[in-house]
């Protein structure tokens, strides 16, 4: 008898696990709420169970639900390593992968990844292209790197974006700092204010494209390139800045700093991977971005899906 259940269900029901939530599980398999909802349904109207309870928070697993999600911790990986194993063999397992950046925290998530992707690789020659680029794209069409990793998906001839994911950008102050008091930063709050800042153009910092400069708000600026020198500035009451959540928390946890909300609708800032379009069926680039999003919705705190 052909079985109803299907990988989409399986992976749909980890989505649920993982998330918490029905309205961001079905963001992370890039479904409608109601999509998500009616395969649920389904699978619950054949084995006439439900499949978990409705009112909990956080979602919790009726028996038949949980013994789908272990089929689903059980198959889905070997799936994965069999059209793994397919692309080696019609594509070879060998090949390059030079990653370059533009962001400084990209560190926090790429290297577990790449750390994840080697064995599974091991014969692409995976490298980071030294230093933070202001141009990576640029890097991508000289054939300088193979993969760029950038904050806009802005269309050029040749180039091909796949969203990764999207984050949080919080403020941070020092404990005893005034703007410890507000639970929410508004642009003119930084109008007086010294912005510790990575040493970037200020159109590769969301923060002040996206917020203050719109405004006319534009603060004392200090610079530092190293993410943990800037927490230490601003623990020292140096100045204020915007870090991503998954950045700071450890320094909040530890009452170095306190993290606050960047406007009403919050700082949303995104990630994209860039590559060449005669890339675009590359076996081990695309499963490395596959691989990123993965890894940094499974460690890292407050990510949401690109769904453009």
């Amino acid at each position: 008898m052909e079985s109803i259940i299907e990988l989409r269900h399986l992976r749909t029901l980890l989505a649920l696990e993982e998330m918490g939530s029905v309205s961001l599980a079905a963001q992370r398999v890039f479904l409608t709420q109601s999509a998500l909802s009616h395969q649920i349904r389904v699978l619950e109207s054949h084995f006439e169970t439900p499949l978990f309870e409705r009112k909990s928070m956080p979602i919790r697993f009726t028996p038949a639900g949980e013994r789908l999600l272990k089929l689903g911790r059980e198959l889905l990986p070997r799936v994965a390593a069999a059209e793994r194993e397919l692309i080696q063999i019609v594509q070879g397992e060998a090949g390059h992968l030079r990653v370059a950046v533009e962001c400084h925290t990209c560190f926090d998530w790429l290297m577990p990844a790449m750390g994840v992707f080697r064995p599974q690789w091991p014969q692409v020659e995976l490298d980071i292209v030294s230093g933070f680029h202001t141009d990576p794209v640029g890097l991508l069409l000289t054939h300088r790197a193979d993969l760029a990793i950038v904050s806009e998906a802005v269309p050029q001839a040749g180039v091909m974006y796949q969203p990764l994911f999207a984050y949080e950008m919080v403020g941070i102050c020092a404990p005893e700092h005034d703007l410890a008091a507000k639970e929410i930063w508004q642009p003119e709050d930084f109008a007086h204010e010294t912005l510790i800042t990575y040493p970037v153009p200020d159109d590769m910092l969301d923060l002040l494209r996206l917020v203050l400069l719109p405004r006319g708000i534009n603060p004392t600026r200090r610079h530092s390139e190293l993410t943990i020198a800037i927490v230490q500035l601003v623990a020292s009451k140096r100045g204020i800045a915007a870090l991503p959540y998954w950045a700071v928390m450890p320094y909040v946890e530890k009452n170095y700093v306190v993290q606050r909300k960047i406007t009403d609708n919050a700082l949303t800032s995104k990630l994209y991977a860039a590559m060449r379009e005669e890339d675009a069926h590359c076996g081990y680039l695309n499963d490395f971005c596959d691989i990123v999003r993965q890894e940094s919705f499974a460690n890292l705190p407050a990510l949401s899906v690109l769904l453009e």
